[in-house]
């Protein structure tokens, strides 16, 4: 089943924060500070988000980063993929690689949760979302 994790969760919500505000370019001390996280930390998410080309960085006084799109072109699965690859429909609760019954135990329960994300992750874009910053900084 899909583990979100604290990369991924940051990624999405900085990337939400600056869908609030495409125009703007952020710092990591402005976003690290809003969600009270290390400023080291979120600036490896920053990188690996310029890395496949979601966000862009500019050096100096007057830099930060911002988004390379329109909010509405980037879905949170491309976000959540930045950080963690590609989506992994087949990952077992129990950490085995193969199940050791041969079949799973859950049946289709796993598989309705993975499609229920995939569908939420891959229809949802930053546009919908960066509304919930509006107020926020």
């Amino acid at each position: 089943m899909l583990k979100i994790t604290e990369a991924a969760s940051l990624a999405i919500h900085t990337a939400a924060y600056m869908a609030a505000q495409p125009e703007r370019r952020f710092t990591t001390r402005e976003v690290a500070a809003l969600f009270r996280i290390s400023e080291n930390h979120l600036s490896k998410v920053m990188q690996r988000l310029v890395k496949v080309g979601l966000v862009t960085s500019v050096r100096g006084p007057r830099g930060g980063f911002n988004l390379t799109r329109p909010p509405d072109q980037v879905t949170l699965l491309h976000v959540y993929e930045a950080i963690e690859g590609a989506f992994d429909w087949n990952r077992c609760l129990l950490g085995h690689d193969v199940c050791p019954v041969g079949t799973c135990l859950m049946g289709q329960l796993l598989e309705n949760v993975n499609r229920t994300v995939y569908d939420y992750l891959s229809g949802t874009t930053l546009a919908q979302l960066g509304p919930a910053f509006q107020q926020v900084g």
